[in-house]
Protein backbone atom coordinates (compact mmCIF):
# COMPACT_ATOMS: atom_id res chain seq x y z
CA UNK A 1 0.00 0.00 0.00
CA UNK A 2 1.46 3.46 -1.07
CA UNK A 3 1.75 5.81 1.66
CA UNK A 4 -0.77 8.94 1.86
CA UNK A 5 -0.10 12.06 3.55
CA UNK A 6 -2.95 14.27 4.46
CA UNK A 7 -2.78 17.49 2.47
CA UNK A 8 -3.75 21.05 3.54
CA UNK A 9 -6.71 23.61 2.47
CA UNK A 10 -5.65 27.19 2.41
CA UNK A 11 -7.17 30.32 0.64
CA UNK A 12 -6.15 32.26 -1.72
CA UNK A 13 -7.37 36.37 -2.37
CA UNK A 14 -6.85 38.50 -5.29
CA UNK A 15 -8.25 41.17 -7.12
CA UNK A 16 -10.35 38.94 -9.10
CA UNK A 17 -11.87 37.23 -6.50
CA UNK A 18 -12.76 40.21 -4.44
CA UNK A 19 -14.42 41.90 -7.40
CA UNK A 20 -16.32 39.23 -8.42
CA UNK A 21 -17.34 38.41 -4.36
CA UNK A 22 -15.96 34.94 -4.28
CA UNK A 23 -14.11 33.12 -1.61
CA UNK A 24 -11.16 30.30 -3.41
CA UNK A 25 -9.50 27.99 -1.53
CA UNK A 26 -7.09 25.02 -3.00
CA UNK A 27 -6.40 21.37 -1.80
CA UNK A 28 -3.04 21.37 -1.85
CA UNK A 29 -3.17 17.13 -2.69
CA UNK A 30 -0.56 17.46 -4.88
CA UNK A 31 1.32 16.63 -1.03
CA UNK A 32 -0.09 13.54 -0.72
CA UNK A 33 2.83 11.64 -1.53
CA UNK A 34 6.70 12.84 -2.73
CA UNK A 35 5.92 11.06 -6.11
CA UNK A 36 2.58 9.41 -6.58
CA UNK A 37 1.02 12.75 -6.09
CA UNK A 38 -2.34 14.60 -6.56
CA UNK A 39 -5.37 12.14 -8.03
CA UNK A 40 -2.41 9.76 -9.62
CA UNK A 41 -2.26 7.97 -5.97
CA UNK A 42 -6.04 7.33 -5.89
CA UNK A 43 -6.28 6.36 -9.51
CA UNK A 44 -3.68 3.89 -9.12
CA UNK A 45 -5.31 2.73 -5.43
CA UNK A 46 -7.26 0.18 -6.58
CA UNK A 47 -5.40 -1.28 -9.32
CA UNK A 48 -2.10 -1.86 -7.75
CA UNK A 49 -4.37 -3.56 -4.89
CA UNK A 50 -5.62 -5.99 -7.80
CA UNK A 51 -2.67 -6.39 -9.49
CA UNK A 52 -1.19 -7.89 -6.18
CA UNK A 53 -4.10 -9.63 -5.60
CA UNK A 54 -3.83 -11.53 -9.15
CA UNK A 55 -0.13 -12.19 -8.57
CA UNK A 56 1.11 -9.94 -11.24
CA UNK A 57 4.10 -8.50 -10.74
CA UNK A 58 4.58 -6.25 -13.43
CA UNK A 59 2.63 -3.15 -14.55
CA UNK A 60 2.22 -2.10 -18.44
CA UNK A 61 0.13 1.13 -19.22
CA UNK A 62 0.55 4.07 -21.96
CA UNK A 63 0.71 7.96 -22.15
CA UNK A 64 2.34 10.82 -23.54
CA UNK A 65 5.91 12.03 -23.39
CA UNK A 66 4.85 14.26 -20.20
CA UNK A 67 2.26 12.30 -18.73
CA UNK A 68 1.98 12.88 -14.77
CA UNK A 69 0.48 9.21 -15.17
CA UNK A 70 3.61 7.34 -16.63
CA UNK A 71 5.12 9.49 -13.80
CA UNK A 72 3.53 8.43 -11.49
CA UNK A 73 2.99 4.35 -12.22
CA UNK A 74 7.02 4.33 -12.71
CA UNK A 75 7.64 5.50 -8.64
CA UNK A 76 4.49 3.14 -7.60
CA UNK A 77 6.15 0.65 -9.22
CA UNK A 78 8.96 0.98 -7.68
CA UNK A 79 8.28 1.60 -4.15
CA UNK A 80 5.64 -1.54 -4.27
CA UNK A 81 8.52 -3.95 -5.80
CA UNK A 82 6.76 -4.45 -9.59
CA UNK A 83 8.36 -4.46 -12.87
CA UNK A 84 6.68 -1.84 -15.06
CA UNK A 85 6.38 -1.20 -18.53
CA UNK A 86 5.46 2.40 -20.17
CA UNK A 87 4.38 2.49 -23.82
CA UNK A 88 4.72 5.97 -24.85
CA UNK A 89 2.92 7.60 -27.50
CA UNK A 90 5.81 9.20 -30.22
CA UNK A 91 8.96 8.06 -31.74
CA UNK A 92 12.18 7.89 -28.75
CA UNK A 93 13.87 11.88 -28.28
CA UNK A 94 17.14 11.63 -26.81
CA UNK A 95 17.76 12.58 -24.43
CA UNK A 96 15.02 11.85 -22.70
CA UNK A 97 12.55 14.75 -21.35
CA UNK A 98 12.47 14.67 -17.44
CA UNK A 99 9.31 12.75 -17.01
CA UNK A 100 10.26 9.93 -18.69
CA UNK A 101 14.16 9.89 -17.55
CA UNK A 102 12.49 9.54 -13.70
CA UNK A 103 10.59 7.14 -15.36
CA UNK A 104 13.46 5.22 -16.37
CA UNK A 105 15.42 5.75 -13.57
CA UNK A 106 12.41 4.18 -11.48
CA UNK A 107 13.06 0.92 -13.58
CA UNK A 108 10.17 1.49 -16.29
CA UNK A 109 10.97 -0.37 -19.57
CA UNK A 110 10.06 2.71 -21.94
CA UNK A 111 8.50 1.45 -25.54
CA UNK A 112 7.74 4.14 -28.03
CA UNK A 113 4.92 3.88 -30.68
CA UNK A 114 4.27 5.89 -33.90
CA UNK A 115 1.08 7.62 -33.12
CA UNK A 116 -0.88 5.83 -35.56
CA UNK A 117 0.25 2.42 -33.65
CA UNK A 118 -0.54 3.68 -30.18
CA UNK A 119 -3.98 4.65 -31.39
CA UNK A 120 -4.54 0.99 -31.68
CA UNK A 121 -4.01 0.73 -28.04
CA UNK A 122 -7.25 -0.52 -26.82
CA UNK A 123 -7.31 -2.70 -29.41
CA UNK A 124 -7.70 -6.66 -28.43
CA UNK A 125 -5.06 -7.88 -31.10
CA UNK A 126 -2.63 -4.88 -30.24
CA UNK A 127 -2.92 -5.86 -26.20
CA UNK A 128 -2.13 -9.62 -27.67
CA UNK A 129 0.84 -8.48 -29.54
CA UNK A 130 1.94 -6.45 -26.25
CA UNK A 131 1.54 -10.21 -24.42
CA UNK A 132 3.73 -11.94 -27.16
CA UNK A 133 6.44 -9.15 -27.12
CA UNK A 134 6.67 -8.77 -22.70
CA UNK A 135 5.04 -11.42 -21.50
CA UNK A 136 1.96 -11.54 -19.19
CA UNK A 137 1.35 -7.82 -17.24
CA UNK A 138 -1.84 -6.07 -15.59
CA UNK A 139 -2.67 -3.72 -17.80
CA UNK A 140 -3.30 0.00 -16.69
CA UNK A 141 -5.47 2.00 -19.38
CA UNK A 142 -3.88 5.43 -20.27
CA UNK A 143 -4.02 8.66 -17.72
CA UNK A 144 -5.19 5.57 -15.31
CA UNK A 145 -8.51 6.33 -15.69
CA UNK A 146 -11.20 2.82 -15.48
CA UNK A 147 -13.53 1.51 -13.11
CA UNK A 148 -11.32 0.51 -10.01
CA UNK A 149 -9.55 4.63 -10.54
CA UNK A 150 -13.26 6.19 -10.42
CA UNK A 151 -13.95 3.61 -7.56
CA UNK A 152 -10.49 5.65 -5.51
CA UNK A 153 -11.76 9.16 -6.83
CA UNK A 154 -14.89 8.26 -5.23
CA UNK A 155 -13.39 7.44 -1.94
CA UNK A 156 -11.10 10.78 -2.37
CA UNK A 157 -14.68 12.68 -2.67
CA UNK A 158 -16.27 10.72 0.44
CA UNK A 159 -13.50 10.64 2.73
CA UNK A 160 -11.19 14.02 2.42
CA UNK A 161 -13.96 16.96 0.94
CA UNK A 162 -16.75 15.70 2.61
CA UNK A 163 -16.27 18.30 5.77
CA UNK A 164 -15.02 21.07 3.26
CA UNK A 165 -17.65 24.00 2.90
CA UNK A 166 -17.91 24.82 -0.86
CA UNK A 167 -20.52 25.41 -3.45
CA UNK A 168 -18.11 25.10 -6.85
CA UNK A 169 -15.27 22.53 -6.90
CA UNK A 170 -13.11 23.02 -10.04
CA UNK A 171 -10.02 20.44 -11.49
CA UNK A 172 -8.19 19.95 -14.28
CA UNK A 173 -9.53 16.47 -16.90
CA UNK A 174 -7.66 14.45 -19.32
CA UNK A 175 -9.50 11.52 -19.48
CA UNK A 176 -12.54 11.85 -17.23
CA UNK A 177 -11.77 9.63 -14.96
CA UNK A 178 -11.22 11.58 -11.65
CA UNK A 179 -13.70 13.75 -12.87
CA UNK A 180 -16.05 11.41 -12.35
CA UNK A 181 -15.13 9.62 -9.47
CA UNK A 182 -15.51 13.09 -7.64
CA UNK A 183 -18.76 14.01 -9.18
CA UNK A 184 -20.49 10.25 -7.72
CA UNK A 185 -18.79 10.94 -4.72
CA UNK A 186 -20.31 13.77 -3.74
CA UNK A 187 -23.57 12.85 -4.95
CA UNK A 188 -24.60 15.39 -6.28
CA UNK A 189 -24.38 18.39 -3.52
CA UNK A 190 -22.14 20.45 -5.26
CA UNK A 191 -21.48 21.83 -8.71
CA UNK A 192 -18.80 20.38 -10.34
CA UNK A 193 -16.75 22.13 -12.73
CA UNK A 194 -13.68 20.50 -15.15
CA UNK A 195 -11.13 21.99 -17.25
CA UNK A 196 -10.36 20.07 -20.27
CA UNK A 197 -6.41 20.38 -20.89
CA UNK A 198 -6.92 18.72 -24.25
CA UNK A 199 -7.94 20.37 -27.28
CA UNK A 200 -11.31 19.69 -28.87
CA UNK A 201 -12.16 17.93 -25.49
CA UNK A 202 -15.93 18.07 -26.17
CA UNK A 203 -15.34 14.21 -26.01
CA UNK A 204 -15.18 13.62 -22.26
CA UNK A 205 -18.76 14.42 -21.35
CA UNK A 206 -19.25 10.83 -22.56
CA UNK A 207 -16.27 9.88 -21.43
CA UNK A 208 -17.51 11.00 -18.12
CA UNK A 209 -20.64 9.86 -19.07
CA UNK A 210 -19.78 6.47 -19.21
CA UNK A 211 -17.97 5.82 -16.14
CA UNK A 212 -21.18 7.06 -14.06
CA UNK A 213 -23.44 4.78 -15.67
CA UNK A 214 -22.97 2.10 -13.05
CA UNK A 215 -23.96 4.42 -10.42
CA UNK A 216 -27.42 3.98 -11.49
CA UNK A 217 -27.62 8.16 -11.26
CA UNK A 218 -27.57 11.21 -13.90
CA UNK A 219 -25.97 13.98 -12.18
CA UNK A 220 -26.99 17.38 -13.77
CA UNK A 221 -24.51 19.45 -11.85
CA UNK A 222 -21.58 19.10 -13.69
CA UNK A 223 -20.46 20.19 -17.15
CA UNK A 224 -16.31 20.49 -18.75
CA UNK A 225 -14.77 23.72 -19.89
CA UNK A 226 -12.95 23.51 -23.04
CA UNK A 227 -11.71 26.61 -23.96
CA UNK A 228 -8.67 26.52 -21.83
CA UNK A 229 -6.35 24.09 -23.32
CA UNK A 230 -4.08 26.89 -24.46
CA UNK A 231 -3.16 25.30 -27.37
CA UNK A 232 -3.68 21.39 -26.75
CA UNK A 233 -2.04 18.79 -24.37
CA UNK A 234 1.15 19.84 -23.16
CA UNK A 235 1.23 22.98 -25.18
CA UNK A 236 1.80 26.48 -22.91
CA UNK A 237 1.70 30.34 -24.49
CA UNK A 238 3.18 33.12 -22.49
CA UNK A 239 0.06 34.47 -21.10
CA UNK A 240 -0.11 31.06 -19.52
CA UNK A 241 3.17 30.82 -18.15
CA UNK A 242 2.97 34.51 -16.67
CA UNK A 243 -0.09 33.50 -14.83
CA UNK A 244 1.66 30.28 -13.18
CA UNK A 245 4.59 32.57 -12.32
CA UNK A 246 1.99 35.27 -10.69
CA UNK A 247 0.42 32.62 -8.63
CA UNK A 248 3.96 31.26 -7.22
CA UNK A 249 4.75 34.85 -6.55
CA UNK A 250 1.94 36.52 -4.86
CA UNK A 251 0.49 33.60 -3.77
CA UNK A 252 2.79 30.86 -2.85
CA UNK A 253 0.88 28.40 -5.51
CA UNK A 254 2.58 26.53 -7.24
CA UNK A 255 1.13 25.08 -10.64
CA UNK A 256 2.08 22.96 -13.47
CA UNK A 257 1.46 24.13 -17.57
CA UNK A 258 -0.04 20.82 -18.21
CA UNK A 259 -2.85 20.56 -15.69
CA UNK A 260 -3.39 22.65 -12.55
CA UNK A 261 -2.19 26.11 -14.32
CA UNK A 262 -5.10 25.76 -17.18
CA UNK A 263 -7.76 24.71 -14.89
CA UNK A 264 -6.31 27.95 -12.52
CA UNK A 265 -6.34 30.06 -15.31
CA UNK A 266 -9.70 28.99 -16.48
CA UNK A 267 -11.24 29.64 -12.93
CA UNK A 268 -9.99 33.25 -12.92
CA UNK A 269 -11.25 34.33 -16.62
CA UNK A 270 -14.54 33.02 -15.81
CA UNK A 271 -14.66 35.00 -12.56
CA UNK A 272 -14.18 37.95 -14.81
CA UNK A 273 -17.01 37.01 -16.76
CA UNK A 274 -19.40 36.07 -14.01
CA UNK A 275 -19.65 32.62 -14.34
CA UNK A 276 -19.65 31.49 -10.33
CA UNK A 277 -22.92 33.05 -8.37
CA UNK A 278 -21.69 35.98 -6.02
CA UNK A 279 -20.80 35.18 -2.48
CA UNK A 280 -20.11 31.56 -3.66
CA UNK A 281 -16.97 29.24 -1.98
CA UNK A 282 -14.64 27.88 -4.82
CA UNK A 283 -12.64 24.66 -4.36
CA UNK A 284 -9.79 24.14 -6.32
CA UNK A 285 -8.00 20.48 -6.34
CA UNK A 286 -4.63 20.89 -6.77
CA UNK A 287 -3.67 17.46 -8.84
CA UNK A 288 -0.22 17.10 -8.70
CA UNK A 289 1.52 17.49 -11.52
CA UNK A 290 4.74 19.22 -10.44
CA UNK A 291 8.09 17.74 -10.69
CA UNK A 292 10.75 18.17 -8.18
CA UNK A 293 13.33 20.71 -8.72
Amino acid sequence: MLTYFDTPIFEISTSVSQMAGLRVIVKREDLNHPSVCGNKWWKLKYNLERAEREGQDTLLTFGGAYSNHIYATAAAAKELGFKSIGVIRGEAALPLNPTLSFAKECGMNLHFLSREDYRKKSEGSFVESLTARFGDFYLIPEGGSNSLAVKGCVEFAKEKLSSVDFDYLCLATGTGGTLAGIIEGLDGKQNVVGFSVLKNGDFLNEEVRGYLEHSGKEYSNWNIQTGFHFGGYAKQTPELNQFILEMKQHHHLPLDPIYTGKMTAGVFDLMKKNYFARGSTILLIHTGGLRPV
